[in-house]
């Protein structure tokens, strides 16, 4: 549904005129500089432009964006009308009020650069006003209130409202002063939980033991606020942490530090259990946990890695606060190789597989060695696929294979026994993977030519001694397929490729259904031969196998 007051200025020229002079709102300019989207891929329209090139953009429907020209983007208002309220009554001229400043300040301030706008460019500016008030039916509200209803909107603008260049997917800034710190908004329910069970609630002690992301947050909270009194609770959020054994070590090995700086000796037997025996008498868990609390750095919360957060986010439920601390801390990273890698695989965790390829690619940028450069071209590949983008991800394995020299590189500068390694089967899957995406997608071409380079670099990727051997039909099944008009071609996974995933695997023999309209599947000769039973017991007799999962594979 249209906004009301966006409606009233697109059928109201004499209105829409007062909005754009002097008060920068006009209706008739809404291209921006630059191709832009929200993270959260929430619906974008640019409604209007200002005098320096920014563009308002309307989110969701209701709320109002301002980005700028220089790359910045903050949430104005909640809606068209609150937001001609803030730029009618707190212009853009007005630079120096701020939220110090009562009802009075504010008036004397927006008076003084009145006047100077009177003088310099706009005679009639109490009359424009007036009208343009009176004709939008905008109310009085008090400055005071107007100011603070634009800053509450700044503070709202991540993670919801966060704009991206479409191209590079860079993050337009926001001020810092609006941008509250992750490790405030995660710590938040385990700062509560944590002072109600100081306060003997036993409603908040079966919470945290029956939630472990709880707990999590409590133990935070405790380490940062510590009181005399916590052992009790920090014992039992041990314990609770011991019995559970989850893959959230940290937090154990938390709960274990903070109870042993207590060095009770009634807890030995509890920290033993705990630390795999690290910890054997009272004055030893002391000992231990001066020494963990060096290594986290003490009690300083700004020293904790910016992933802690970013991970109890993603477990609290909070994946847009978890993407936008991340897509923060890629535009901010330079050539760090590190660094780099970490982003990708946090990227990929949390389901952004697009900024995971920009971080992945400026990683693979870095790569000095050929091992190193197909190894991570290969999982460029994969994030390309899964964004979508099937050419990038066959344009990173032709690097890959460029790396190893499958493509037929010179051997020197390349990656040496590649294909005796686990580097070798790991590219061969990504080639079945992007055949698959494929033709899912109608993209014969792809199709065939990335099925042709899986048969020329399986080969390469074959055990000389394994050879002679290849999987039985059960779990290794084989799909022959021609489009009409086309020569036939066969997507039966080659020789060697039995070394890639089962998944792959079992994928590829239904990967039929998803074939261009006219296709059609058979099975080769070889795998009716493997399926005869009189053909494996004659085998096993030979002593040519000791599985009956694997029988002789003869070649077509």
């Amino acid at each position: 549904m249209t906004d009301r007051v966006l409606e009233l200025l697109r059928t109201r020229p004499d209105l829409a005129e007062l909005a754009a002079f002097p008060f920068e709102f006009d209706v008739d300019c809404t291209h921006h500089v630059e191709e832009v989207h929200l993270a959260s891929g929430a619906s974008l329209e640019p409604i209007a432009g200002d005098d320096t090139g920014g563009t308002y953009f309307l989110c969701g429907g209701t709320a109002v964006l301002h980005a700028s020209s220089e790359g910045y983007a903050a949430l104005l208002a909640d809606s068209v009308g609150e937001a001609l309220e803030i730029l009618i009554r707190l212009p853009g001229w007005c630079e120096n009020i701020s939220a110090e400043l009562d009802e009075e300040g504010l008036l004397a301030e927006i008076r003084a650069a009145d006047d100077e706008a009177r003088e310099e460019f706009v005679p009639d500016l109490d009359a424009r006003r007036a009208a343009l008030i009176s004709g939008l039916g905008l109310p009085d509200r008090p400055l005071v209130e107007l100011l603070a209803m634009s800053r509450s909107a700044a503070r709202r603008t991540e993670p919801d409202h966060v704009l991206l260049n479409s191209h590079e997917l860079c993050a337009y800034r926001l001020d810092e002063s609006f941008r509250p710190p992750l490790r405030d908004i995660v710590l938040g329910p385990g700062r509560e939980a944590l002072e109600r069970m100081r306060s003997g609630d036993h409603g908040a002690w079966e919470e945290a033991a029956a939630d472990r992301t709880l707990r999590a947050g409590v133990l935070r909270a405790a380490r940062y606020d510590r009181r005399d009194g916590d052992l009790p609770l920090l014992r039992f959020l041990l314990e609770h942490e011991s019995a559970t054994r989850t893959e959230w070590y940290e937090e154990r090995r938390l709960a274990a530090a903070l109870v042993a700086s207590h060095g009770q000796d009634r807890d030995v037997p509890l920290l033993r259990s705990a630390t795999a025996g690290r910890v054997t008498d009272s004055a030893g868990a002391v000992a231990w946990a001066r020494a963990e609390e060096a290594e986290w750095r003490g009690r300083n919360m700004t020293a904790e890695s910016e992933f802690t957060w970013i991970e109890l986010a993603h477990r609290q439920g909070r994946p847009e606060h978890a993407r936008v601390a991340l897509i923060r801390m890629l535009d901010d990273t330079g050539p760090d190789a590190d660094r780099l890698r970490e982003l990708s695989r946090a990227l990929e965790r949390i389901g952004d597989h697009a900024q995971a390829a920009r971080a992945q690619f400026n990683l693979l940028s870095l790569q000095e060695t050929a091992w190193d450069r197909a190894s991570e071209a290969h999982v460029l590949a994969r994030l390309e696929r899964r964004k979508g983008d099937l050419a990038a991800a066959g344009r990173a394995l032709e690097r890959a294979r460029a790396a190893v020299g499958a493509d037929g590189t010179a051997p020197e500068g390349t990656a040496p026994q590649w294909h005796r390694r686990g580097l070798g089967r790991l590219i061969t899957e990504q080639h079945l993977e992007l055949t698959l995406a494929a033709v899912e997608a109608g993209d014969e071409e792809l199709v065939r030519t990335t099925m042709w380079t899986v048969r020329t670099t399986s080969r390469r990727c074959i055990w000389r001694p394994a050879r002679r051997w290849s999987r039985s039909p059960a779990t290794t099944p084989a799909v022959r397929t021609s489009c009409a008009g086309e020569p036939p071609y066969s997507t039966r996974l080659p020789r060697g490729t039995r070394h890639c995933s089962p998944t792959v695997s079992a994928r590829l023999s239904k990967s039929s259904s998803g074939c261009p309209a006219g296709a059609r599947t058979s099975p080769p000769n070889w795998t009716r031969r493997a399926c005869s039973p009189k053909y494996a017991r004659r085998t096993t007799r030979r002593g040519r196998s000791s599985s009956p999962t694997w029988t002789r594979g003869g070649r077509r």
